[in-house]
C-alpha cells in the first residue's frame, strides 16, 4: 500500500510540470509563486516549522515526507519531529519505537492512531524509526480536550499532578478575540463558549510541547491541521507567547478551483501555501 501511495503521488509531481493541469503549486506570502527549493532553504533556516495540512490530502503528506526528508539530508541529529496527530500521553510508545526497543508492530497495536495512519502517517513514522529522529506526539489527550469542551478551562484544575504534566501549564493564556477562535464560537452555536477553549488548549499544549522537546540549534518539523496555525494564530500565538523570538515558518495547504493564483481570501495565511485543485483525490 505505501508503495502504491508514492507512485501515485510521485505522478501527481509529474503532471504538476503540465501547464494545464496542475495537481499542485506553491506560493509565497505575498502570494508570488515560487518553487520548492525555496520553501526549503527558509525551512532550514528555522527553529519551527509547522506544516499545516489538510488531512485528507495527498499533496500535504507527499510534501510532509519530503521536507522530512530533505531536512534530514541537511540537518542530520539536529532533525526533531512530531506531530497533532499522536497525543502526549503515547509519547513513551514513540520513545521505545524510536530507540529499537519495541516493534512497529508493537506500537500500532498499542498506540492511539487516527484512520488514515497507515496512508498519511506512517512513512513518517517509518522515516523517522529508520533514521533515529526523535518523534514527538504533541496533542493533549483527547478525554482532557473533551473535558474542557463540556466544562471550561477550569476543569483541568483538578487533574492529577501526573496528568497535568501531560498537558500545557496552568492556567493557559486565553485570547477569545482571536479570528480563529472568534469564527469556532461563531459555528459552534448551541454548543457554547467552550468549543474553542478546546481547540485553544490543544494549541497550547502542541506549542508547549514542541518547545519541551526543541533544543538549541535544533529545526522542529511539525505536523497539524493548518487550521492550527493559519493566519499565525493557534500554535505560533502559544509559540509566541511560550518563547518571544524564535524563528518560526509556517506551511498551509489549500483547495481552489482556479488554479492560476490564489484568492484574495487565501493571501497571507503562512508564509506558504501549497495550492492543489478542488477536485484532488483524498487518501481516506
Amino acid at each position: 500500500m505505501k508503495k502504491l501511495f508514492f507512485i501515485f503521488c510521485g505522478f501527481l509531481v509529474l503532471t504538476s510540470f503540465s501547464t494545464d493541469k496542475p495537481a499542485w503549486k506553491l506560493f509565497d506570502k505575498s502570494g508570488k509563486e515560487c518553487n520548492y527549493q525555496n520553501l526549503l532553504d527558509e525551512a532550514s533556516k528555522a527553529d519551527v516549522v509547522l506544516f499545516g495540512e489538510l488531512h485528507d490530502n495527498p499533496i500535504s503528506h507527499w510534501l510532509q515526507y519530503e521536507l522530512l526528508s530533505d531536512l534530514y539530508r541537511m540537518k542530520g541529529a539536529q532533525l526533531v519531529t512530531g506531530a497533532e496527530m499522536f497525543e502526549t500521553d503515547n509519547q513513551l510508545l514513540l520513545d521505545e519505537l524510536i530507540a529499537g526497543q519495541i516493534s512497529l508492530k508493537n506500537f500500532e497495536a498499542e498506540a492511539k492512531l487516527w484512520p488514515n495512519y497507515s496512508t498519511d502517517y506512517k512513512p513518517m513514522v517509518e522515516f523517522a524509526l529508520e533514521h533515529r529522529i526523535p518523534f514527538i506526539g504533541t496533542n493533549i489527550p483527547r478525554r482532557y480536550a473533551a473535558m474542557v469542551n463540556r466544562k471550561g478551562f477550569e476543569a483541568l484544575n483538578g487533574l492529577s499532578n501526573q496528568a497535568k504534566m501531560l498537558i500545557a501549564p496552568l492556567p493557559v493564556q486565553y485570547d477569545s478575540a482571536l479570528p480563529a477562535y472568534k469564527a469556532m464560537l461563531n459555528m459552534g452555536g448551541h454548543l457554547g463558549a467552550n468549543l474553542p477553549k478546546a481547540q485553544a488548549i490543544k494549541d497550547a499544549t502542541m506549542a508547549w510541547s514542541i518547545l519541551k522537546y526543541l533544543q538549541a540549534g535544533e529545526i522542529f518539523l511539525h505536523l497539524n491541521g493548518a487550521y492550527h496555525s493559519d493566519n499565525y494564530e493557534g500554535i505560533v500565538w502559544y509559540l509566541r507567547k511560550y518563547r518571544p523570538g524564535l524563528h518560526i515558518l509556517t506551511i498551509t495547504t489549500i483547495e481552489q478551483a482556479n488554479m492560476d493564483s490564489l484568492l484574495e481570501e487565501n493571501l497571507g495565511k503562512a508564509n506558504f501555501t501549497i495550492l492543489v485543485p478542488q477536485t484532488m483525490t483524498k487518501t481516506h
